[in-house]
């Protein structure tokens, strides 16, 4: 009957309130404006057409766009550091729309875009401008902690604790065990090294003894604009966030150890938990983007959404395809960029007819997370798939049922249970910062495959369980051959010498080298060693590889047993740089016509100029006249215009000159 009503509302709002022709609006934007009235304001994103002119300073500085820790994690998967995603909106267009009376709320430079408030009669003025592209509706989510604390707990039965265990978990133990953590903490690895945004509604308890040892390096709240992320005067409180950040990475030996207690943490606050009002996805957006110029690993998020009746806009279960949520697609984007994205699922239980998941859940490179119980079943209120376009979601299964958290309310120093994927997702979200301390070269899709092939259902993911619980010890056997004690590499001398070495040498019948180049996911082999047989003392091997061009590398190394099964050793990077001098060769053909080749190198970059002259050293034109990077370059010449005879071609640079004599045959 609501939903009548509120039909029979818009009805007459629609012929009250005449929509202007706004070109440059999206269907839903004018359909929300069909219902406010010229004075009312609107939360909406505005696309910039470009981002002005002088662009070339920040490709030159590319730390002036983001951190050499942003930079490092994006050569695993990129070639050039920064692309034009990277570089700020254009702040003299931000300035006219303000004197428009925009509002700003957000900057988005993924999207080229600004988010902020304003009237529908200034909106229509917004779009006139030259430099605005487009504007469209932010788009609502809504996290319902009611309904949240409301789901269903299970009375844990007690699991058998190991007999090595190197830490206490006290009743945590549980939901570290079902993904094999503690067998990687007795192994050394607690996260160190990885750096983890947490995105949630805040945190309220962080003097709380679990967090005591926590490296926490940036804080904000993006809802209110300030580096309070605890409860204050201002709006939203964080006992969510309190809880999540807890069972990832807290540490209080005895109650409750996370996966990632060694990790260092970034922490954003981007949910406004205050009534019934939904949380925009433009503070996710910006903080995803905030956590990556600092430089970040991963991400988790215990994000949902709950449709709303209009004026409120939503997503829905058709929106799900990977492609159309903004936020979703600013997900995959930061995974193209080298983040790994970790996001709950949802709490939205099973539906025969359609996915019940939540954006950015249904992203094609985000790894989403159901909830299970202690046992391995499914929980009823876990999310499921498929997407819209087919795709199995979720991706894996985490403990989400009675998950001991810390207590969130300020002054508490207790312990408690919640049930939700909220906390189905820290816990996986941990247990892959341990697998990137032991690689940290993984790529985020190298990260997600790893766990999902080694996963309990991973021959036969559905859209309940996906691939299954996580087995963070297969995983961890997967990316890093047990028998392979050390793996390095180094360039030098026209050459790359890799060397390694094995604890055993059982089964061992030798490795193949592997290689790729950043920025590509395809190997080549560069070579074979062979090994050394089937005794039981360690063993020492080297190889050398030539360098055939400059770049950044990725060796691994594929090793194989006389069984015929393999494995592949973590990737080591190696920066290869050939020792460039000053260099004229004799051009090529020669005799030529009408066109040659002259091929020269430089040692660093410089100023070239290139001159052609006659046999009597008259010089008939310049033929380059510009600063050159250092390296290999071809230079083709056409003398079309020029009669048969001997020529001379003269390169100078710093200090250096040359000159080659060629001969023009017609």
């Amino acid at each position: 009957m609501k939903k009548l009503v509120l039909s029979c509302i818009l009805f007459i709002s629609v012929l009250v309130f005449p929509q202007s022709p706004l070109s440059k609006t999206t269907d839903e934007l004018n359909y929300v404006l069909g219902i406010k009235s010229s004075n009312d304001m609107v939360l909406v994103w505005i696309q910039f057409t470009d981002k002005g002119d002088n662009l070339e300073k920040f490709y030159a500085n590319p730390k002036s766009v983001v951190s050499d820790y942003s930079i490092k994690r994006r050569l695993k998967v990129l070639d050039k550091p920064i692309d034009f995603d990277d570089l700020p909106v254009n702040m003299e267009y931000v300035k006219q729309l303000e004197e428009v009376g925009f509002q700003v709320k957000q900057k988005s430079k993924w999207f080229n875009s600004i988010s902020g408030y304003i009237t529908k009669e200034n909106l229509q003025r917004a779009l006139e401008l030259g430099f605005v592209a487009k504007s469209d509706i932010v788009y609502t989510l809504k996290k319902d902690y009611k309904r949240e604390a409301s789901l269903p707990k299970e009375d844990i039965k007690p699991v058998e604790l190991s007999k090595n265990l190197s830490l206490d978990y006290g009743t945590s133990y549980t939901q570290n065990f079902q993904m094999n953590v503690p067998a990687l903490h007795n192994a050394g690895l607690n996260g160190t090294g990885v750096r983890i945004c947490v995105m949630d509604a805040g945190f309220s308890n962080l003097p709380h003894p679990v967090f005591s040892q926590m490296n926490i390096i940036a804080k904000w709240d993006f809802v209110n604009n300030d580096p309070n992320v605890g409860d204050g005067t201002d709006m939203g409180e964080g006992s969510h966030g309190t809880e999540t950040l807890s069972c990832l990475g807290g540490y209080k030996p005895g109650s409750l150890i996370g996966p990632a207690y060694g990790a260092t943490f970034i922490l954003a606050k981007t949910e406004n938990t205050d009534s019934e009002t939904p949380i925009e996805e433009d503070n996710w957006i910006a903080a995803l983007e905030w956590a990556d110029s600092i430089g970040v690993d991963l991400t988790s998020t215990s994000l949902g959404y709950i449709d709303f009746d209009p004026p409120f806009t939503s997503y829905t279960w058709q929106s799900m395809n990977g492609n159309t949520c903004r936020i979703t697609i600013a997900a995959d984007l930061a995974v193209k960029k080298g983040i790994a994205v970790f996001n709950s699922a949802g709490n939205e239980y099973d539906n025969t007819t359609h996915n019940t998941l939540g954006a950015p859940a249904d992203g094609d490179s985000v790894i989403s997370i159901g909830a299970v119980t202690s046992t391995g079943t499914r929980v009823s209120f876990s999310s499921v798939g498929p997407t819209v376009d087919g795709r199995i979601k979720p991706d894996l299964m985490a403990m989400g049922s009675s998950v001991v958290v810390a207590n969130p309310y300020l002054g508490s120093t207790t312990f408690t249970t919640s049930s939700g994927t909220s906390f189905s997702c820290p816990l996986a979200a941990g247990a892959a910062a341990l697998l990137l301390q032991a690689n940290p070269n993984l790529t985020p899709i190298q990260l997600r495959d790893a766990m999902r092939n080694t996963a309990s259902r991973h021959n036969t993911p559905d859209k309940y369980y996906g691939w299954g619980i996580i087995n963070v010890l297969d995983a961890y056997t997967l990316i890093v051959p047990v028998e392979l004690t050390s793996f390095t590499a180094s360039a030098s001398d026209e050459k790359v010498v890799l060397n390694w070495s094995t604890a055993t040498e059982n089964n061992n019948n030798g490795f193949e080298i592997q290689r790729r180049k950043a920025g590509s996911t395809s190997y080549e082999t560069r070579g074979f060693v062979k090994g050394n047989g089937t005794t039981s003392e360690k063993s020492n091997y080297s190889f050398q590889d030539k360098i055939e061009q400059e770049g950044k590398f990725y060796y691994r190394l594929k090793q194989l047993d006389f069984s015929g099964e393999y494995e592949y050793s973590q990737e080591v990077m190696v920066d290869l740089k050939k020792n460039y001098s000053f260099e004229v060769f004799q051009n090529y053909p020669n005799p030529f016509n009408p066109s040659t080749n002259i091929k020269f190198t430089l040692p660093e970059q410089m100023h070239i100029k290139m001159s052609l002259f006659n046999i009597i050293g008259k010089e008939i034109k310049t033929l380059v006249d510009d600063n050159m990077e250092r390296g290999a370059h071809t230079y083709t010449l056409n003398a079309g215009d020029l009669s048969t005879g001997v020529y001379f071609v003269k390169i100078s640079g710093g200090s250096f000159t040359k000159t080659i004599k060629i001969n023009l045959i017609k």
